[in-house]
């Protein structure tokens, strides 16, 4: 008897010295739809805000292009991410039951902005005309929504001709910020760009409206989405989910909504996608 308790005790101090087993960190990404510098600033405080309001490690996990933003959901090296409408779209086709939980006020509407540098004579809001033919145009990557995939649908649906046959030159800047610069230096006469990423770098200063300029903006269309995997309340605790779910929408520091630039975060559903993955299949952007 006195073995057995002289064991029990043992064993008891032993379990007290053995290390904890961590929980597993909560990880996102984004997509890089801007310079790289200032998404990891961006995100890194997100991951701060989100630590807090989960209370468990979250990491913020940077990727290189929008393609690899959806292959690190689908194999499970982020659990959430901050996709566009498109990406989003192939995202969760990857993964059955992620879900689209939040979105920005302004993603309900959003648009893409297309400029022209200031040697092509086109006036500020001309619109789209056949003053554009034969010039040389870039998009932005080409899983991008606003950079991309809308504005590339509003050309066909104007010109009824694919880009390369309207243009001299089309091309892929990467990013927005890229698509801007490229523009505004003359390396590219026009170019599709995410309204934000526009206002917000006008407003830093970052753009001389006077070597570019904005000659036609879309009809809205929805985008920007947070999508997280169906299996993180198996993996975190039920409920997880939404507590992720709800301190997005709970975020209002303005500093750092500021960053994205959004007003708030607003409930979102994969159904609030359905246009852009009609337009995605048109353009035979999704997988079959």
């Amino acid at each position: 008897m006195v073995r057995r308790s002289t064991w029990l005790i043992g064993f008891a101090v032993l379990l007290s010295t053995a290390p904890a087993v961590s929980a597993p960190p909560f990880v996102f990404t984004a997509i890089p739809d801007e310079d790289e510098t200032r998404l990891q600033e961006r995100f890194q405080k997100v991951a701060d805000y989100l630590a807090e309001e989960l209370d468990r490690e979250v990491r913020f996990i940077p990727v290189k292009s929008y393609a690899a933003a959806v292959t690190a959901f689908r194999n499970d090296q982020v659990q959430l991410a901050w996709f566009g409408g498109l990406s989003g779209v192939q995202a969760r086709a990857r993964v059955p039951g992620s879900q689209a939980i939040a979105q920005g006020v302004e993603d309900t509407e959003f648009m893409t902005y297309f400029i022209a540098h200031e040697s092509t004579g086109l006036e500020d809001g001309g619109g789209l005309s056949d003053a554009m033919r034969e010039r040389s145009f870039t998009f932005g990557a080409k899983s991008s929504t606003s950079g991309r995939l809308m504005p590339e649908y509003y050309l066909r649906e104007h010109f009824d001709e694919p880009p390369e046959a309207i243009f001299s030159r089309v091309g892929f800047s990467g990013n927005h910020s890229r698509t801007i610069s490229l523009v505004a230096s003359g390396a590219y006469q026009l170019g599709a760009v995410n309204y934000a990423v526009w206002e917000n770098e006008v407003e830093a200063g970052e753009i001389d409206t006077d070597d570019v300029r904005i000659v036609w903006k879309t009809p809205h269309y929805p985008d920007y989405q947070w999508t997280i995997r169906g299996d993180v309340d198996e993996r975190f605790g039920d409920g997880f989910s939404d507590q992720v779910r709800q301190a997005l929408l709970s975020m209002d520091d303005p500093a750092l909504l500021e960053s994205f630039p959004r007003e708030g975060f607003i409930e979102a559903d994969n159904d609030d996608y359905t246009i852009i993955k009609e337009v995605g299949s048109e353009l035979g952007l999704l997988d079959p």
